[in-house]
């Protein structure tokens, strides 16, 4: 099964890249400076932050619907960037080495299935879990932290 995986639009953001750290601490969040590659995945273009770069850690709803699986979690999202990942039967970068859990999700926002695979290997989850009729989507988290990293989609 063909599926669509999308970073986030980075147009929330843009009223962040530059602001003080004081600023940020006002909204709760942190800017960091990367001192290592892999370890900061973007959630716009869905890479490794470069070592040096620097990365805005905050809060973001990534699961807005009005149930009980609601829910926002900590993400990075490197300063300044602009162009999110599109990419059709492909796992990005910061997906692809890490191991990761994967989510389906019904039409009302409720969790249907779920299994943890590792992120080289994710098309033939993300296959299983599409299998279902009733899977309108799937989320994918960085197992080990449990940090949202992306929404998958039927292509």
């Amino acid at each position: 099964m063909s599926f669509h995986i999308r970073g986030l639009d980075p147009a929330p953001f843009r009223e962040l890249y530059g602001l003080s750290d004081a600023a940020l601490a006002e909204r709760h969040i942190v800017r960091m400076r990367c001192d290592t590659k892999p370890g900061y995945p973007d959630r716009v273009t869905l890479a490794d932050i470069d070592a040096g770069g620097h990365a805005l850690l905050l809060n973001y709803t990534h699961q807005p619907a009005a149930t009980p699986y609601r829910a926002a979690h900590a993400i990075f999202v490197q300063e300044g960037a602009e162009t999110p990942f599109e990419g059709t039967d492909v796992i990005p970068e910061a997906l692809q080495s890490r191991l990761l859990s994967l989510r389906a999700f019904d039409g009302a926002g409720m969790m249907i299935d779920a299994d943890i695979i590792e992120g080289r290997e994710a098309p033939s989850l993300i296959s299983r879990l599409f299998d279902n009729p009733h899977s309108a989507y799937i989320h994918a988290h960085f197992a080990r932290r449990g940090c949202f990293a992306a929404r998958i989609e039927r292509a």
